[in-house]
């Protein structure tokens, strides 16, 4: 079986709070107005995943998108 990205986030990481948080959200009702994609043009990243990168950096005071790469 293929390993899977969710193997390798231990089951008590701070990252499966945001995620679940974010899951529960409705973007569109909150303005994310394109939380759904269009049919045309390339893909965007999705909002919701957007929505934990920044939530995560907030909680670990990583202020720039950089320090998140490298975390």
């Amino acid at each position: 079986m293929p390993e899977c990205l969710d193997d390798f986030i231990a089951d008590d990481n701070p990252v499966r709070v945001i995620d679940a948080f974010v899951d529960e959200l409705s973007l569109v009702s909150i303005g994310f107005d394109r939380a759904a994609p269009a049919a045309t043009g390339r893909p965007s990243y999705h909002p919701a995943v957007l929505l934990n990168i920044y939530i995560y950096g907030y909680l670990n005071r990583a202020q720039s998108s950089r320090r998140l790469e490298r975390e």
